[in-house]
């Protein structure tokens, strides 16, 4: 994954700073993304948050896959001091957030409005020029089509039947679903011209998203907080409180660590994928999944416990030129994935089948990369030993191949009992606080030379990918923890 330069007339003029919320975990990947990707700079992270700079424009920051939302930072400092002192100077303390530096305010006001601002004129230049040809092409097809209904009705009324109902309510479902989607994005534009065209800053409407945890949640509720910041704004700049549809939303975030004012850039979370139909695993972590197996065109991609396809879909928008497979038992699973794989535009892409995975239909060594999501018993039963399943993906993949496997703490124990080796498992925060089934492992293992199951490193229990443990008996070994489907209310 490379970072794409953009034109430098849509970026802001300077590096601004933003952050993203990531699900529990998945820090790591989107530090290395958005250094990737964006070109970021000044990358740090926080739990569930990773903060970053960089010059890109509305284009590249909606393509990061591993973040939840994405928000402008406008102030990070350090938490509110709420312990023994009163609830008056607790309300201070929250009002200096904007009495303090009104300037960070009004420069993070700018900045995003140019963004948008450079946004709307990039698409309606876009527009312009596809217009004319649009116009062309939507001549042609309604000539055409009419040309078609009339030879139609010709031959119906030949032959006196009327058999149109049925097509007649295809079209019109098939219109439909183009429709709401044209509206949606139609929305969306009207929503970025709408807050560009704010030229003052007076003019502005807003609202206050708050989320508190820790000590000041046992102080003030998050109505409470909003309210406050809400009275404060109002008096600082003149904006006028609009919850319903404001131009400008405010989000706030205090706990005991920090505390975060920032601005939504998108209204809709990067991590609701619009080519996602029906979700099944949270698609960030899907993502991140794929980008562990450092994917190269040509490769043959297997997911033998497929599900709804998540990890397919995820992959194939991501790196295109590569041949991917899908596999499951469960009927119902199948017609789920070929859904999404169809609304996404890649049922040419992907191959679906169905088999189980300890009886794959391949060939030995025949696959380049194995992704895979394995069931943990809340809604699938596996109903096969963990053990038998590796040996199957092991048998089918080729010497140099990958294994990318999400796993349940239960999983994982099965994998290390009864183990021989010589570097011991590192458990250090791997407390579930009495809930492991939210509790997930990625195992990456890179398949040097051809090996029995009981010599396999045992998984590294690391939050941070660059600490990866050392090649032992030709494998790499690393995990994280995840929660299985976070989004950014965990946070």
């Amino acid at each position: 994954m490379a970072a794409v330069p953009t034109d430098s007339g849509s970026r802001p003029a300077a590096g601004a700073r933003f952050f993203c919320t990531a699900g529990r975990g998945l820090e790591p990947f989107l530090m290395r993304e958005v250094r990737a990707r964006l070109a970021a700079t000044q990358v740090e992270y926080i739990s569930g948050k990773v903060f970053f700079t960089t010059c890109s424009d509305l284009n590249m920051l909606k393509k990061l896959k591993s973040a939840e939302r994405l928000f402008l930072l406008i102030k990070k400092q350090f938490p509110l001091n709420v312990s023994s002192v009163s609830k008056g100077k607790i309300l201070s303390e929250i009002q200096r957030l904007i009495n303090d530096d009104p300037e960070s305010w009004l420069n993070a006001i700018s900045t995003w409005k140019s963004l948008l601002e450079l946004d709307a004129k990039k698409d309606k230049l876009f527009q312009r020029a596809a217009n004319p040809l649009k116009r062309k092409v939507e001549e042609n097809d309604i000539i055409n089509a009419k040309k078609l209904k009339t030879e139609q009705l010709q031959e119906l009324q030949e032959s006196g039947e009327c058999p149109l109902e049925k097509q007649t309510e295809e079209e019109t479902q098939e219109q439909d679903f183009f429709t709401e989607r044209e509206k949606s994005q139609e929305a969306f534009q009207n929503d970025v011209v709408k807050a560009a065209d704010a030229k003052n800053q007076n003019n502005l409407t807003f609202r206050v998203s708050c989320r508190c945890s820790g000590a000041i949640a046992k102080t003030f509720t998050a109505q409470e907080v909003g309210r406050i910041t809400g009275i404060a704004l109002m008096k600082q700049f003149g904006w006028k409180a609009d919850l319903r549809n404001p131009n400008l939303e405010i989000f706030i975030h205090l706990n005991d660590i920090y505390s975060v004012v920032g601005i939504p850039v998108f209204r809709i979370p990067l991590a609701s994928r619009a080519y996602i139909k029906t979700a099944g695993l949270r698609s960030t972590i899907a993502w991140a999944l794929a980008s562990l197996a450092e994917i190269q065109a040509g490769a043959f991609v297997l997911d033998p416990m497929c599900g709804l396809g998540t990890i397919l879909l995820e992959a194939a928008k991501e790196w295109p030129d590569v041949y991917y497979v899908g596999a499951d038992v469960s009927d119902s699973q199948l017609l789920g994935a070929y859904d999404n794989l169809k609304a996404a535009g890649l049922k040419n892409k992907i191959e679906l089948l169905q088999v189980s995975v300890i009886d794959l239909p391949l060939p030995s060594e025949s696959v380049d990369v194995i992704i895979s999501d394995i069931p943990f018993g809340k809604k699938f039963k596996l109903g096969e030993d963990i053990k038998s399943i590796l040996q199957e993906m092991e048998r089918v993949l080729h010497v140099g191949g990958a294994i990318v496997l999400l796993l349940s703490e239960e999983h994982h124990r099965r994998l290390k009992d009864g183990k021989q080796s010589s570097i011991p498992l590192n458990s250090e925060g791997s407390h579930t606080d009495g809930r492991s089934s939210n509790m997930f492992f990625i195992l990456k293992r890179l398949l040097r030379e051809r090996q029995e199951i009981h010599e396999i490193l045992p998984l590294c229990l690391e939050r941070c990918p660059q600490q990866m443990q050392k090649p032992h008996n030709g494998f790499h070994s690393m995990g994280f923890f995840l929660c299985r489907n976070c989004n950014d209310s965990c946070h």
